[in-house]
């Protein structure tokens, strides 16, 4: 790695020193305004111009330098503002509220190259990161493997190590951000005997240092979704590049990926929910202006779009339940982070994109709109499934469950002490993160603990406390269940490979795992400031839900908290508040 004349260069842009998150969010959305003004370059008028050019909006992306977003992917150490994993989730939601592809392109792919740095590099190569970063720049990373399926362990790109230096061979075909990156996380193969786990590295490079005649980028053509990201391939033939490129030690490739991978599946997992509060936010919209005349609390609306309505909103929060409790496990429990940051990121296909297609059915053929507030529900429509893609897609999350699964069923289900409270409680005070605790597998779930004391704690004096604590005591039974299946099964070795029964039975245990989040966080929030968390109609509605995608005969849930959620759903449309669990002021 070359030392980057940027180091003594001051930031472009000063910020503001670290702070509560609300208040930085506060900050951004203000800055950032009302999305549905057609004035506003940060508002989806101007997203949708930008998207139709296959490009970002350069209006919004300025606006995030000067909130000095940057700041926001650099630990507080290091001069940035990273202080937490939920803060960076909430400030960053607010771009991806408004456009995915701006959220991913302008920051998370950083976010990602530089997540890898922080934990493995040296203290010079986070120096010089850091400076880059806080002067404005880009970051990106290449580890995606497009003709292996993304098993970057099948790495086209080898090093050859040589005593001054590494010479650099291969193909890395989709990269975010290179054409304007100013450092770039390569993974390559230095031993050349693929498949073992000592067999690959990383590098960190300075790209404008490289010799033209042997390093090329060439851009993909643009996606359907995702439009305005600028992805790219690279191309290295026999490229020199120094000793001190490698990042972390050589051979140590492996576990670099797969404990950066628990930060980054479960941030980008958890913000891309924000595009889908603005999936219902227009569906309410359209709903109501089809309904002149209409106040927003009106009870009398059709009983199917209501319904839809509230089954949305339902499954945003049992999804942000999830999503909450990986991004503070993080900080609380970070050696169980590898389960849970590959169950947020499993559960996003099976949530998200189901309900933005469900929320299609309350727009009708005004799903085409391509303007205004209406046309950003078919740009978000299309950029939300691409987020389930990539090198963390829902094959490399089960293949990272199911080797765990025998050890949790025999160790830890039923025995595992509970998790802490403030894991389940947003936006409440944690310790410092230290990529260090981080752990490839440690054989406990605290989690699933929390599932079993909390169901047996449930009330039952009304009627819909009656039916969540049926619910949770179903949840505990197909803990049970889940138990004597994995048990029955011989354990994945060569004479007996992983087969169907395995994909299936860790499809069933997220779902457990999410019911387990949802129970926490309703218990563990009923004396909170939230009247709607302490409510136990939200949390029957989604336990209810997750029984019918087990398959699970559960009684008929009470018309009162489908009416319950749905006045909940109206009342933050009409007080321009988020919908998810930080209930957070938004601009409009």
């Amino acid at each position: 790695m070359v030392t980057s004349a940027l180091l003594t260069q001051p930031p472009l842009h000063e910020g503001l020193p670290p702070s509560e998150a609300p208040a930085r969010v506060a900050r951004l959305e203000a800055l950032l305004g009302d999305p549905a003004d057609p004035a506003n370059p940060a508002g989806y008028r101007a997203l949708l111009h930008a998207d139709r050019r296959a490009a970002l909006s350069a209006d919004a992306e300025g606006l995030l330098d000067d909130f000095g977003m940057s700041r926001e992917f650099v630990p507080t150490e290091l001069g940035g503002r990273f202080d937490s994993a939920e803060t960076l989730l909430r400030v960053m939601r607010a771009v991806f509220r408004r456009d995915v592809a701006l959220g991913a392109g302008y920051g998370m792919t950083t976010f990602m190259a530089a997540s890898d740095v922080w934990m493995q590099g040296s203290a010079e190569q986070r120096t010089w990161l850091a400076g880059l970063l806080l002067a404005g720049s880009k970051a990106a990373i290449a580890q995606h493997e497009t003709a292996h399926t993304n098993d970057f362990v099948r790495s086209g790109v080898r090093a050859e190590v040589h005593a001054d230096g590494l010479s650099v061979t291969g193909v890395k075909p989709v990269i975010n951000n290179l054409h304007r990156a100013d450092a770039l996380v390569l993974f390559c193969r230095t031993e050349p005997q693929p498949g073992t786990t000592g067999a690959h590295s990383v590098l960190l490079l300075d790209p404008h240092t490289l010799p033209a005649d042997r390093y090329r980028v060439t851009r993909r053509p643009a996606t359907l979704g995702l439009r305005g990201c600028f992805f790219a391939g690279v191309e290295l033939d026999a490229c020199a590049v120094p000793r001190d490129s490698l990042l972390g030690p050589l051979g140590g490739g492996v576990v670099t990926a797969l404990r950066s991978f628990q930060v980054s599946r479960t941030l980008m997992a958890s913000m891309v929910s924000a595009a889908v509060d603005t999936g219902l936010r227009t569906a309410v919209l359209v709903d109501r202006s089809q309904r002149p005349g209409r106040t927003g609390l009106d009870p009398t609306d059709p009983q199917h779009t209501a319904g839809t309505l509230a089954g949305a909103f339902v499954n945003l929060l049992l999804y942000d339940c999830m999503a909450v409790v990986a991004t503070r496990a993080l900080h609380l429990l970070p050696a169980e982070t590898s389960i849970y940051s590959a169950a947020v990121k499993l559960l996003l296909p099976q949530v998200l994109s189901d309900t933005m297609y469900d929320l299609a059915t309350v727009l009708g053929s005004q799903i085409y709109t391509r303007e205004g507030t209406v046309g950003i529900f078919q740009k978000h429509i299309r950029d939300v499934p691409v987020v389930s893609l990539g090198h963390a897609g829902t094959a490399a999350c089960q293949a990272t469950i199911i080797p765990q699964l025998r050890s949790l069923a025999e160790k830890s289900w039923f025995t595992s002490a509970e998790a802490p409270a403030a894991l389940f409680r947003p936006g409440a005070p944690l310790p410092p993160f230290d990529y260090g605790q981080l752990s490839l597998a440690c054989g406990r779930d605290s989690v699933s603990a929390s599932l079993l004391a909390t169901a047996a704690s449930v009330p039952g004096s009304t009627a819909v406390e009656r039916t969540l604590r049926n619910l949770a005591g179903q949840m505990s039974a197909e803990l049970h269940e889940l138990r004597s299946r994995v048990l029955a099964l011989p354990p994945p070795d060569a004479a007996h490979p992983v087969g169907p029964a395995w994909f299936a039975l860790t499809d069933r245990y997220v779902l457990v795992l999410a019911a387990a989040c949802v129970l926490g966080v309703w218990h563990h929030n009923r004396g909170g400031p939230d009247p709607f968390l302490a409510d136990p109609a939200w949390a029957a509605a989604a336990l209810h839900r997750i029984a019918r995608r087990l398959g699970i005969p559960a009684a008929d849930l009470p018309a009162e908290c489908t009416a319950r959620v749905h006045r909940e759903v109206l009342a933050r449309y009409g007080d321009r508040r988020g919908f998810d669990l930080h209930n957070t002021p938004i601009p409009g």
